[in-house]
């Protein structure tokens, strides 16, 4: 049809890769943002009671852009760690977000990707981005996803630093309480974000086991409590999603 418009199809939806990065940054107004910036208040407010300098803080969230590694580092900074133990403790902290990259890479290559495009984009795979995206790549066309990711990423990047610049510079006015407070809803959207985009039953199982052997390992051996949780609840989990599955199948859910 020649008279179609080049910047949408015939059913209005948007063709080029400028509409979907606009789409993009309207997806990161969400429920998943609003907490993601409510839990950067918190990051924030703990940078400053331990004397980090604002651009420090600014450079950890733009350059880590994890807030548990970010808490990881000021922890091993305010304990005197050397580098190289800082820079292992973070990168450990971090590797849960691998599956994460290996998951959401393959839902935005096409043919015509650039490998730079998709290494660029994988420094912002964290939770939240990694959530929203997931749950709405299907309503994306393939070869706009990468401009979609990329609206969604710079869009929580740049409320989160909007956000924790002026709570930096307000702190001193905010109750220690309240941050605290606002800073625990970070592990408590972690846990709501990841069930509901769970798409098979061994995901669930393994949050379910988590929370279970979390706090008795904590009580038999602190030290390494958090790895052992979840080593032993994810091949639980795996077992028993084997078990429980017909002939071992998986069972998808719709994302």
């Amino acid at each position: 049809m020649t008279g179609a418009r080049d910047s949408e199809s015939e059913d209005g939806e948007p063709h080029s890769a400028a509409q979907w990065w606009l789409r993009g940054v309207g997806a990161a107004v969400s429920l998943p943002g609003l907490l993601l910036m409510s839990a950067s208040v918190g990051y924030a407010a703990l940078s400053r009671e331990s004397g980090i300098s604002l651009a420090l803080t600014l450079f950890m969230m733009n350059f880590i852009w994890a807030l548990p590694a970010q808490v990881v580092l000021i922890g091993a900074m305010l304990s005197g760690a050397s580098l190289p133990a800082a820079a292992i403790a973070v990168s450990l902290s971090s590797v849960r977000l691998m599956p994460m990259v290996v998951a959401i890479v393959p839902e935005m290559r096409v043919p015509a990707t650039r490998n730079w495009v998709l290494y660029f984009l994988s420094h912002f795979v964290a939770v939240t981005s990694w959530v929203v995206s997931m749950q709405r790549f299907h309503e994306v066309p393939r070869g706009r996803r990468t401009a979609y990711y990329l609206g969604i990423a710079l869009a929580l990047l740049t409320g989160a630093n909007i956000v924790i610049a002026g709570v930096y510079l307000a702190a001193a006015q905010l109750p220690q309480a309240v941050a605290a407070g606002l800073f625990f809803l970070m592990p408590m959207y972690f846990l709501t974000s990841l069930w509901g985009s769970a798409r098979e039953h061994a995901s669930l199982f393994a949050m379910v086991f988590g929370l279970v052997l979390g706090p008795v390992f904590h009580l038999i051996i602190p030290g390494i409590d958090l790895l052992a949780a979840g080593l032993v609840g994810g091949i639980g989990a795996y077992l028993l999603h084997r078990h429980t599955s017909p002939g071992g199948v998986k069972e998808g859910r719709a994302p």
